[in-house]
């Protein structure tokens, strides 16, 4: 699988633009492109796809991790350029009424996607997380951890066994928690990035828009 980060509070690849959000597209063998969030900015976020040669209308899904502008601001710019997608939003989401989509998913409970790629349901009344089974084992992506990092990857234990984390972190600080993990991206929000990066240089790969991230 590969993800490509296109909103991030850094920039990897010049000619991007940064914010104060995330977003990335999500690509499985076999599977439809699905954007995990939409950044905190639409005019944002469609330069970055356009400079990635990103074809909005390639997308299949599109999955908020919940209901912030920094991860919701794109949502309806892009929805403009194709609102042929599956919305999957978290239960609580409020801030479109009617959103223009093919299909409009509220998500409360752990649910199946697509073959392999998951949600681990709404956490802590606030924020989901995807987890997509690959042949390693498991890549969850968070986009601000609200629900508490041990909560989240207890969640998606339910699928198998998780071997990379990829998103915000917020003040995560529980390190312990990823000393197994193979990969670690923290982005965003993550207070601790830079002792995170000291504890497993290892496996921290760097974030920024225009990363990729095979796995």
């Amino acid at each position: 699988m590969k993800i490509t980060i296109i909103s991030d509070n850094t920039v990897h690849r010049p000619g991007l633009r940064e914010e104060w959000g995330f977003s990335c597209l999500v690509e499985i063998e076999g599977t439809p492109r699905i954007l995990f969030d939409t950044g905190a900015s639409g005019s944002i976020l469609l330069h970055n796809i356009e400079k990635l040669n990103i074809d909005p209308k390639s997308i299949d899904s599109v999955f908020i991790s919940h209901d912030h502008w920094d991860h919701t601001g794109g949502l309806k710019d892009f929805l403009k350029l194709n609102d042929n997608v599956k919305l999957y939003l978290p239960y609580s989401f409020s801030s479109l009424a009617e959103p223009s989509a093919r299909e409009v998913i509220k998500v409360k409970d752990s649910v199946k996607i697509y073959e392999n790629v998951f949600s681990t349901g709404e956490l802590s009344e606030i924020e989901q997380s995807m987890v997509v089974k690959t042949a390693g084992g498991l890549v969850v992506i968070a986009g601000c951890s609200h629900p508490g990092v041990e909560n989240i990857l207890n969640s998606a234990k339910e699928f198998g066994k998780v071997v990379a984390l990829i998103g915000g972190l917020h003040g995560f600080r529980a390190f312990d928690l990823v000393k197994d993990l193979d990969l670690i991206c923290a982005t965003h929000c993550t207070q601790y990035k830079d002792k995170i990066k000291s504890l497993y240089q290892e496996k921290f790969v760097e974030g920024g828009a225009g990363k990729e991230i095979e796995i």
